[in-house]
């Protein structure tokens, strides 16, 4: 296995630099979203309309439909980088602790991440990015300044810059460094707190999203012809669009009151 004194002049290395400000879908998650965009809307186009030609029409929607769910990928990733940054924070305390310099902290808190999350997580990359730079003779502050500015994660940009401001006042960095982790913990401990309590209404929300369907489903197959009504006529196509945008709009409401940041 290699270390990262092997690594930090790969070609690999030179691409860390992430943006987290956007996110790119990877083939494989490309698919998956297309293909859920693809049957909700047909799924929307036969119990709402009765009508492939509406779910046709409704493929602009799709679109929208990928863009919703970049962001919530992309907020999962955020998380994801906090969480592991924490980890690596504390591994540099543990390490100033043991004797080793700043810089060297950081270098063997790679070794310490790549085993904890593997070589191609977030903070490994982010890690060796760092070690890259300091041998570029790139300050360790400003690289920590840059991966905060880059995350757009308030944790890590205040990290970086409490810990520019305790290293230029000749500080005590590793307590420093102990309490930033500390802090960055109790946020997330809070947060899981927070999800496991709301955990069961997360659970009925996504059962009373998909409810409509699964009702006019089966009143379709168990009393055929109940909707007709309501299907290929002008009073019956504005009163199941009226209907959808109820239900898109109480699903994203549902949505947005879930979302709980410490």
């Amino acid at each position: 296995m290699k270390n990262w004194k092997q690594l930090v002049w790969t070609n690999k290395s030179a691409e860390l630099a992430k943006d987290y400000s956007t996110y790119q879908f990877t083939g494989k998650e490309w698919c998956l979203v297309v293909l859920e965009g693809t049957v909700l809307l047909l799924m929307i186009g036969h119990c709402f309309y009765d009508s492939l030609f509406a779910s046709v029409c409704m493929s602009p929607g799709l679109v929208w439909f990928m863009k919703y769910q970049k962001e919530k990928y992309r907020i999962r990733r955020k998380h994801t980088l906090r969480g592991q940054f924490k980890d690596a924070v504390l591994a540099v305390a543990a390490n100033q602790k043991a004797g080793y310099s700043v810089e060297n902290a950081f270098k063997e808190a790679y070794t310490d991440m790549r085993l904890l999350y593997g070589e191609g997580s977030l903070i490994c990359e982010e890690l060796l990015y760092l070690i890259r730079g300091i041998h570029n003779n790139v300050t360790i502050e400003k690289l920590l300044l840059s991966l905060g500015e880059r995350s757009g994660i308030q944790d890590i940009r205040e990290f970086g810059e409490v810990f520019s401001i305790a290293k230029r006042s000749g500080g005590n960095l590793s307590r420093v460094i102990e309490m930033t982790a500390a802090s960055i913990e109790e946020k997330i401990n809070v947060e899981q707190e927070i999800q496991v309590m709301i955990s069961a209404k997360k659970m009925e929300a996504n059962v009373m999203s998909v409810v409509p369907f699964l009702i006019i489903l089966y009143l379709d197959t168990t009393s055929a012809g109940f909707f007709d009504v309501l299907y290929h006529n002008p009073v019956g196509i504005v009163v199941m669009s009226v209907c959808l945008v109820v239900y898109l709009v109480a699903v994203l409401l549902m949505q947005k009151l879930m979302e709980i940041n410490v």
